[in-house]
């Protein structure tokens, strides 16, 4: 889910690195540094979701 977001922005090459780099379930707390090296908000990524972890894919 995270990976289609970055690549539905257009950033194919973020996409596939996010996809290397991300763990299978994303904590918005635990990774948001990770989350916000590829420009995206944590708490507006854990907002969307209802407060559950995205999966990468």
């Amino acid at each position: 889910m995270v990976v289609e977001r970055i690549r539905s922005a257009g950033d194919s090459e973020a996409a596939a690195r996010a996809d290397a780099e991300l763990p299978e379930k994303v904590d918005t707390e635990r990774d948001a540094d990770l989350l916000r090296s590829f420009d995206l908000d944590p708490q507006q990524l854990a907002d969307g979701l209802g407060g559950q972890a995205p999966s990468i894919g």
